[in-house]
């Protein structure tokens, strides 16, 4: 048995003992009864938020009590300097709905409750929830309306916006970070979501950067957002990413954006910079028709799978002289224009070429983002898209941590949880891309070895 099996088992052991030991005691008999009566369980008349009421009361008199160092009702209480005086009403938002609560007072005024502090209006595991539901996806609308259907709970749209506010200096925390002073390998894209912008929505880029630390682990540094996927805003985010401690980076992979190379170089003038091979192999296609999309796809892998540059010049010409080529010279000429950009991926031995490939590693992130941003309409704010962002990243994370987690145990051939996405993952065959790269660039990777 799996360690997850077992801890399993366990709670379903203590869970019936708990409550065999309560029908046992008579003490469920009047809500069975309630039930058998058609009394429902959540909303306002649930009797879940009843039992709710009765524990959170009891747990803040118990803590009045320990407050004034006298039970309720003590004949002794008048020796004391402090007494009770009433109680005073508060709704609390719960995730079984909205209580109304009786908090009890001291005469003096200094009882402070740690059960349900002051000023709090819902109780944290309500907080927890509407963050996950915003960071699923679901607008602020959308989670009150849930919210309301299905716990009776009726938050106001500026209330659940607040909630998922507190994140924020999270966010910011996050995107400050330092950083490590090397990546061997950057990863430079970005996707494309609604913003309001004055009374107008736009379309804006939202700039991502994933780095593979020495240790092969693959990171978010950061996401920012700007009109346009442009070469002099890319240039700013590489500067922010040398303030918090990038020295240097040995291949930055991106798409093919005109003056992204300078860009680059004008912060990590070393930098090898290299255009995504399957941004290219995309931009080749665009123009082919179906039919042919599958010859001319396989007529390619010979420029890109070649062992050097002048193999690859030869592949080029090959296909260029081709029926295919003549057929498609707008895939000729992608591969043309971004020569110089793509011949520095050849000169890079297999192992190293595989990192180097593609910004996959991007591509399959954006997907995941693009699945949650795509039913949110628009933003409001490029604050707000940034903080969504963060949070479906850490999301996505989660959950499949967790699927991974009920696997815990079982043969590798049972297991069928997804590794992870982006964050954390480890690049394949690292140890041996490393070494190329030490042998690529000796004076620029052996002081951080």
């Amino acid at each position: 048995m799996s360690y997850q099996d077992e801890e399993r088992a366990e709670r379903r052991r203590t869970q019936k003992e708990i409550a065999d030991q309560l029908r046992a005691s008579g003490a469920l008999d009047d809500i069975f009864a309630q039930m058998d009566a058609g009394a429902p369980l959540t909303g306002d008349n649930g009797l879940l938020g009843g039992i709710v009421k009765a524990a959170l009361e009891r747990g803040l008199e118990t803590e009045l009590s320990d407050h004034l160092g006298y039970e309720k009702g003590d004949p002794e209480a008048n020796i004391y300097p402090n007494s009770r005086n009433g109680t005073s009403a508060k709704t609390v938002s719960t995730e079984v709905g909205d209580i109304e609560l009786a908090i009890p007072r001291d005469r003096n005024g200094s009882f402070t409750p740690m059960l349900v502090p002051k000023g709090q209006r819902r109780l944290d595991g309500l907080d927890g929830m509407i963050i996950s539901l915003y960071a699923g996806g679901m607008t602020i609308r959308e989670i009150q309306h849930h919210l309301y259907s299905t716990l009776g709970t009726d938050l106001s749209h500026e209330t659940i916006s607040k909630i998922t506010d507190q994140i924020q200096d999270e966010v910011l925390a996050w995107q400050t970070r330092p950083l490590e002073p090397l990546y061997p390998v950057i990863y430079l894209d970005a996707i494309i979501v609604k913003i309001r912008d004055g009374g107008h929505v736009r379309n804006k880029a939202a700039h991502i950067a994933v780095g593979v630390d020495m240790d092969g682990i693959k990171h978010v540094l950061g996401i920012w957002v700007q009109a346009t996927e442009g070469a002099k805003f890319w240039a700013a985010v590489c500067a922010e990413l040398a303030n918090r401690g990038v020295r240097d980076v040995l291949i930055v992979a991106c798409d093919g954006l005109t003056g992204f190379p300078e860009a680059i170089q004008a912060t990590w003038p070393e930098a090898t910079v290299q255009t995504c091979v399957v941004h290219l192999i995309r931009a080749a296609m665009r123009f082919v028709n179906y039919q042919d999309r599958k010859a001319v796809a396989s007529a390619l892998k010979p420029i890109y799978q070649a062992v050097n540059e002048d193999a690859a010049l030869e592949a080029l010409e090959e296909f260029s002289n081709s029926t295919l080529g003549k057929k498609y010279p707008s895939a000729v000429k992608s591969f043309q224009d971004a020569w110089d950009r793509f011949i520095p991926f050849l000169a890079f031995p297999p192992e190293l070429r595989r990192v180097i490939y593609t910004t996959n590693a991007i591509e399959s992130l954006n997907y995941q983002l693009r699945k949650v941003t795509k039913n949110r309409g628009h933003f409001p704010n490029d604050a707000a898209a940034v903080k969504l962002l963060w949070l479906a990243i850490c999301n996505i994370e989660d959950k499949r941590a967790r699927e991974r987690q009920k696997e815990r145990g079982k043969p590798a051939k049972e297991r069928n949880a997804k590794p992870r996405l982006i964050e954390g993952a480890v690049t394949t065959n690292w140890k041996t891309a490393l070494a190329q790269l030490a042998l690529a660039y000796p004076d620029r990777i052996e002081p951080y070895l």
